[in-house]
């Protein structure tokens, strides 16, 4: 399928590349024009955002039906889960770390912040109300608001079900194998319009956010990018390498969905595609079709990074560090904390505000790192999507289910291809 901007020898990556410089161009330039652009970026992740729980809640349905035998989808959840808390864990504690021994923040005077960034915004989770939003007592309710915890939870009772009832399940299992099929072609057709809604979005951030408060928060910002790029360039091939993932031919798969994540600062625009593009690249449909869409509550890797960086910079910035003697009770926290919070509205705020409610924190260290949250959410997001793509591999590996590259492989997936 022809790219919305119909250019015929420039693929989709390279187009949205163009459209992000172009974008930025405009929004510094011209300002007032800029912010205007945002209905642009707006319709685009609108177009990815209503197919997401129609397309997840079948999808996962019948990865269920098609694992069938109930001792192996107990042992896909457990292993699910564990990938999840134990990557997460550790990502949790190397940032941490980093952000102790580099003693960014020190060096910077903490002037009176304004609040008036988190104003309106909750200071705290409570754990009881997020284990109760699980278990939805409307699905309907759950559907139409695009709550995705709840939804993946009765899907997976509704996959059981369907096991339960033997063949009569058929005329269900077709309809959602048909509709499924609809809605990847729906997320194609909307990806064409990627490159004039990264446009619209970097236009209308550039424009809003300018330049002055970067000066201040340079070192902040640069601590963020070496978190981010030392997970995906040293922690996650590392894990590669133990579990004998090919990550340099994973990440050359999904660089589009990267590019976009990161202009977008959304994963879930990418989300369809990435399942789709798991399944291509090797991984059983079961497999992602489970791990991929959990993941984006469980297994936000780069909101990991960015939470535990933020909490050693605004440590830091108030000249309270981190103790050794902390890290250890940090950890668990912020290991707990982080679990669930893609449920949270402004989620990473949330939890960075209670983890300084914690601390005896101000919360203005909080409201000055928002200034920058543009930058900050753009890789963060990006590490979300390589630790999404990296899980389900991960599993399919160790249960032996990988599927090796082959020739029909070896032709490179295109994310608007037909």
């Amino acid at each position: 399928m022809k790219s919305f901007l119909g250019f015929k020898k420039l693929n989709l990556l390279v187009q949205i590349t163009i459209g992000g410089l172009l974008g930025a161009f405009a929004g510094y330039l011209f300002p007032s024009l800029g912010k205007e652009l945002k209905i642009l970026g707006v319709l685009f992740t609108n177009l990815i955002q209503m197919v997401i729980v129609p397309l997840i809640f079948p999808i996962v349905v019948l990865s269920i039906v098609t694992i069938k035998n109930s001792n192996k989808f107990g042992k896909l959840t457990f292993k699910t889960f564990s990938f999840f808390f134990l990557i997460t864990t550790l990502l949790i504690t190397i940032s941490l770390v980093l952000g102790k021994v580099s003693g960014a923040g020190s060096s910077i005077h903490a002037v009176n912040v304004s609040t008036e960034a988190i104003k309106g915004v909750a200071s705290d989770i409570n754990i009881n109300d997020f284990l109760l939003s699980i278990v939805p007592k409307n699905v309907v309710s759950a559907l139409s608001e695009g709550n995705l915890l709840p939804v993946i939870f009765f899907a997976v009772f509704l996959g059981i079900a369907l096991i339960a009832i033997g063949d009569d399940n058929k005329p269900v299992i077709d309809f959602f194998e048909a509709w499924s099929k609809a809605m990847f072609k729906i997320v194609n057709y909307a990806i064409s319009f990627a490159p004039v809604g990264v446009f619209g979005l970097v236009a209308s951030n550039v424009a809003k956010t300018g330049l002055g408060d970067l000066y201040l928060l340079g070192q902040f910002v640069l601590l963020l990018y070496v978190g981010y790029l030392s997970t995906v360039l040293i922690v996650f091939p590392i894990i590669a390498y133990i579990y004998k993932v090919p990550y340099i031919r994973l990440l050359s798969n999904i660089k589009d969905l990267i590019l976009i994540a990161f202009t977008t600062g959304s994963s879930s625009v990418v989300l369809p595609t990435l399942i789709e593009r798991s399944e291509k690249n090797g991984v059983p449909s079961e497999i992602s079709a489970f791990a991929v869409p959990l993941g984006y509550s469980f297994n936000l890797t780069g909101a990991c990074v960015y939470i535990s960086l933020s909490v050693a910079f605004i440590t830091n910035l108030y000249g309270n560090p981190i103790q050794w003697v902390q890290l250890l009770p940090l950890i668990l926290f912020l290991t707990i904390i982080t679990k669930g919070i893609a449920a949270v509205p402004a989620e990473a705020l949330v939890v960075l505000l209670a983890t300084a409610g914690q601390l005896n924190l101000p919360p203005e260290g909080v409201a000055l790192i928002v200034a920058v949250d543009f930058l900050a959410n753009a890789g963060r997001t990006a590490v979300n999507v390589v630790g999404n793509a990296l899980i389900p591999t991960i599993i399919a590996k160790s249960e032996n289910e990988f599927i090796e590259e082959s020739s029909d492989l070896k032709e490179k997936v295109l994310i608007n291809s037909n």
